[in-house]
């Protein structure tokens, strides 16, 4: 299991990596998933949209993006989350900040355990599956 966590063009957020690594394997056991290679790049709006531009033809800000390589029961990933995003965010649903962020950084996980959210549906289901992964922890 390697999950690992850097930033780039912004300070890092002050996430406890140890709990959140422990929260993440917890959640993916859910699924019945285990960790293979998971990378975490915390950034800018910018470094986002260069991102969402670059490799999926997007031109707009998002708060993740998560880039799945998974196989079989094993996840791996590159997920992408704009801390600004987080932050806009954090203020528009208003939550406080890492709340906001817990929820992304498992928003990127559920998607490699298979949940999708392009429709109001699947949207609905995400965000009660978010909600789910909240409550496993006291991070």
């Amino acid at each position: 299991m390697a999950i690992t966590f850097q930033s780039e063009g912004i300070d890092f957020p002050g996430i406890r990596k140890r709990d959140i690594k422990n929260w993440i394997k917890l959640v993916a056991d859910g699924y019945g998933k285990k960790i293979g290679e998971v990378n975490y790049l915390f950034c800018t709006d910018e470094k986002i949209l260069e991102v969402n531009n670059q490799y999926l033809s997007h031109d707009f800000y998002t708060d993740i993006i998560t880039f799945d390589y998974s196989e079989g029961n094993k996840i791996s990933g590159d997920i992408f989350i704009s801390l600004e995003t987080v932050g806009t965010n954090s203020q528009k649903y208003n939550t406080n900040f890492m709340e906001e962020l817990h929820r992304v950084i498992i928003h990127g996980i559920l998607h490699l355990c298979g949940i999708d959210d392009k429709s109001d549906d699947d949207s609905r289901k995400m965000r009660e599956a978010e909600n789910r992964a909240l409550e496993q922890t006291n991070i």
